[in-house]
């Protein structure tokens, strides 16, 4: 169960008391606002607080350019015409803060991402819940013989069953171990902040994470990636549907050139200039690495 009883009914206490405000608001947000939406076996993510729109980007960006930007048009110009050209600061004035329920292996990939305010649960002075992430079988997947980042196949039958059992009974008993270390019941114990060494990578922690929407975007292009793991990417893809909602104009320009769009390096426009003319182009007369060659003709066949 992702929420306990007693967060079910503080969600449902802030969400039934709304407040008027001269904030700027978002419509599109105020339904995220509080609530939490399930990912994996036992995670969320869920918004505590945000600040601008996008029309926050807009203002920004006006007073930052003046005359400028005055041959665009309108409010989605703009902020088109700012995610073509990796504008930055502008997209910083809007800020969400999300608590976010992830696996210890999650969060330890997630806190590369060092431009957020992080605040994570203390197993130091609190007991962490027996709850593990336990990968459906369609995520049990051997190692790709071509991506030491990624996997290959799915495991199947037999021997899938073995890793699953071996998942599940490795995190319970290294959480058994974990409870009998600790002081209870008048015993002297071991310390919390030492127990905690022995639990396993895939129990659940929790934090609030805090960001911009500059930065924001950076972690969604990658970890909503199709490369990225599938355990930090369905939570990319849970705060993206937050963010679409939230900032419609921003995340349709951010959807287009970023996640959308490709990157194209001097020999890349150099190759494409060169087939254009008709000319047949080998990976060895490109200038390219065997790695950026096979990036390109993924692209451009």
């Amino acid at each position: 169960m992702p929420l306990t009883p007693e967060q079910t009914a503080e969600i449902e206490a802030a969400r039934a008391n709304p407040r008027p405000t001269l904030r700027a608001v978002s419509e599109g947000m105020e339904a995220h606002l509080y609530r939490a939406h399930p990912v994996l076996d036992h995670g969320f993510i869920r918004v505590i607080d945000y600040m601008g729109d996008d029309s926050a980007i807009v203002q920004a960006a006006r007073v930052s350019y003046g005359a400028g930007t005055k041959h665009v048009q309108n409010d989605e110009g703009l902020i088109r015409y700012l995610m073509r050209h990796w504008h930055s600061t502008p997209f910083e004035m809007c800020e969400v803060k999300l608590h976010v329920k992830l696996p210890v292996f999650v969060a330890r990939q997630w806190i590369r991402h060092r431009t957020a305010n992080v605040n994570e649960y203390s197993a130091r002075y609190s007991i962490l819940d027996r709850e593990f992430y336990i990968p459906e079988p369609a995520q049990l997947a051997a190692q790709s013989t071509v991506n030491n980042q990624g996997r290959g196949e799915v495991l199947t039958g037999e021997e899938s069953a073995r890793v699953l059992a071996m998942l599940k009974s490795d995190a319970a008993q290294m959480y058994d171990h974990y409870e009998a270390m600790l002081s209870q019941d008048g015993q002297q114990g071991l310390a919390r902040e030492l127990a905690r060494m022995n639990l396993p990578m895939n129990i659940y922690t929790q934090w609030y994470w805090k960001t911009d929407l500059h930065n924001l975007m950076h972690f969604l292009r990658l970890r909503a990636d199709p490369h990225a793991q599938y355990e930090i990417r369905v939570y990319a893809e849970a705060i993206a549907d937050c963010v679409r909602d939230w900032v419609p104009l921003a995340f349709a320009a951010f959807e287009d050139y970023r996640m959308g769009g490709v990157t194209l390096s001097a020999k890349a426009i150099a190759v494409l200039k060169r087939r254009l003319a008709g000319e047949t182009v080998t990976q060895e007369a490109s200038g390219m690495s065997k790695g950026e060659w096979r990036e390109f003709v993924e692209v451009w066949g």
